[in-house]
């Protein structure tokens, strides 16, 4: 049983309350809230301004949703199924800045793209829904499926869904279903020079 989310300096709790679970109702969501999601991640900080970031939706009972689920790997589709929306996270590689008037390349694109999906994510949580990032898929079958230009980059999918039953999982992953826990700070952040453990 995991043990309550716990920080070790004071920050909001929404920090603590997002977390990525599997098990989905698959109940619809409308256009209306996962336009409030997007509107959320338009909001994001990015190199020079440059919002490198897009995103393409694909609702459930829709035609947009099978493409995107089919490029998924099997792994990721046994749990996905019953999403509510899949996401495709994608970022432009290259752009051509004010004055200029040839492209260059976008070198924080999926640094920037990366702040986009956690803004999303955050609104997710605080409007009552989950979001799950997957690392997992055909990057060249869903490049294909669904048009995108080789000048963007394909960064992630993510499911979208309201919490459900974990009992729906295979066994393996429902003793996984729970908010986990992070590193300590002292891991993760160090004054001045590289002190990291090296795995």
């Amino acid at each position: 049983m995991s043990q309550p989310r716990t920080s070790e300096h004071d920050i909001h709790p929404l920090f603590l309350q997002r977390w990525s679970p599997r098990a989905f109702t698959g109940e619809a969501i409308d256009e209306a809230t996962l336009l409030r999601f997007f509107e959320a991640a338009r909001w994001a900080p990015s190199g020079y301004n440059a919002q490198p970031w897009r995103f393409l939706y694909a609702r459930r009972d829709t035609p947009e949703w099978q493409p995107v689920f089919a490029a998924l790997s099997e792994y990721n589709q046994g749990w996905a199924t019953r999403a509510s929306a899949l996401v495709v996270i994608l970022s432009r590689k290259v752009w051509t800045p004010p004055g200029k008037t040839e492209p260059q390349a976008i070198t924080t694109h999926s640094f920037d793209a990366g702040a986009a999906w956690a803004n999303l994510a955050l609104q997710v949580t605080l409007s009552g829904w989950h979001a799950h990032g997957i690392g997992g898929f055909d990057q060249d079958a869903l490049r294909d499926a669904l048009n995108v230009p080789q000048d963007y980059a394909i960064e992630a999918v993510a499911a979208i869904g309201k919490q459900g039953d974990k009992a729906q999982l295979p066994e393996a992953l429902q003793a996984r279903e729970y908010p986990n826990q992070r590193h300590p700070l002292r891991q993760l952040v160090s004054q001045g020079r590289f002190t990291f453990e090296t795995e």
